[in-house]
């Protein structure tokens, strides 16, 4: 069962506040205004002036880092389970039906592995840093891989919504806590025969030679009631919401209280269709709602802004990592 807490809730704030967009902005979007040098220029002037900037980050970002769910890494990393079970990427794969215990949990290592404990393969989280570091920011993302945190970002300046790779919970709905993670994942890459290089990172041994499954006496544990584990990932009503999650839901309604109706640079990366209420949505009605601020959207293929705020907005497709480049140049 849920506990409740009596905190502010901007998790539930900002899903309002997305709704409430969706019935007061037309359907009509644009793709804004502008060369791609004007708003490259005009992004670059923005960060430098906001008061403040809130950063909304999706997929798209971890992408960009190099993060990517299918191709040359997943390939690398599960060519076993390709090969057995016909998956076809890390995302999918996360919901195929292992015959065992021992299998899954094997899966889940690798793949909670190489999305969390591993370096970026691009360094985009830290250009990013770079740009903002002495802003006074926010962060809410739906990624669950940690890279703000490795980049250098204030973690009481966070808001992971949908959890965290890096914990886990008991299937007991009464255990309404999170665990950390690490030790584990090390011992089960360990246990299926990966091997650590000289920077202390797991990789594939030269012979190819790795199991697809973990010992069963390695299957994890709840600490509390000996339950089976889970990962904290949101997908269904029994995702935990621990005391560290409301109180990053609490400093993110803050943060937005505090800086109402200042010139506030809302910074969207990379969020695609999946969860737009989250990020999104919610971003247009703080634009719409407060004339100062300045919306802007950078993504792959799908940068556009409502007809309505096509006047404060900068909607850039594209890389993000090769955007951000773009403003360095300038």
């Amino acid at each position: 069962m849920k506990k409740s807490y009596d905190k502010k809730n901007g998790y539930l704030e900002t899903i309002q506040k997305g709704l409430k967009a969706l019935g007061m902005l037309g359907r009509n979007v644009s793709s804004g205004k502008g060369s791609r040098e004007e708003r490259i220029e005009l992004l670059k002037n923005e960060i430098q002036k906001a008061d403040a900037v809130v950063i909304g980050a999706g997929a798209g970002l971890s992408t960009s880092a190099g993060f990517t769910y299918s191709g040359e890494r997943f390939e690398k990393y599960f060519f076993d389970f390709i090969k057995e079970y016909g998956i076809r990427d890390i995302y999918s794969g996360g919901f195929y039906p292992f015959p065992n215990d021992e299998i899954r949990w094997a899966w889940w290592a690798r793949h909670i592995y190489f999305n969390r404990y591993v370096k970026a393969p691009k360094p985009v989280y830290n250009e990013l840093f770079s740009f903002l570091k002495d802003k006074d920011y926010f962060v809410i993302t739906t990624n669950v891989d940690h890279q703000f945190q490795k980049a250098g970002f204030d973690k009481k300046r966070l808001f992971y919504t949908q959890g965290d790779y890096g914990l886990f919970q008991s299937v007991n709905p009464q255990i309404q806590k999170t665990y950390d993670n690490e030790e584990w994942i090390m011992k089960a890459m360990e246990a299926q025969g990966f091997v650590k290089d000289e920077n202390g990172v797991f990789g594939v041994p030269e012979s190819r030679e790795i199991l697809m499954r973990i010992p069963a006496e390695l299957i994890p544990k709840c600490p509390d009631d000996g339950s089976d584990m889970t990962t904290n990932l949101r997908a269904d009503s029994s995702f935990v919401e621990d005391e560290g999650w409301y109180t990053a839901a609490e400093k993110y309604s803050e943060f937005l209280e505090n800086h109402e109706n200042m010139h506030v640079l809302f910074l969207e990366l990379g969020v695609g269709a999946n969860t737009p209420v989250i990020i999104k949505y919610p971003f247009w009605y703080m634009v719409m709602e407060n004339t100062k601020a300045v919306y802007v959207c950078i993504n792959y293929q799908e940068a556009f802004c409502p007809n309505e705020l096509e006047e404060r907005s900068i909607c850039l497709e594209g890389d993000i990592g090769e955007v951000l480049k773009g403003i360095q140049k300038e």
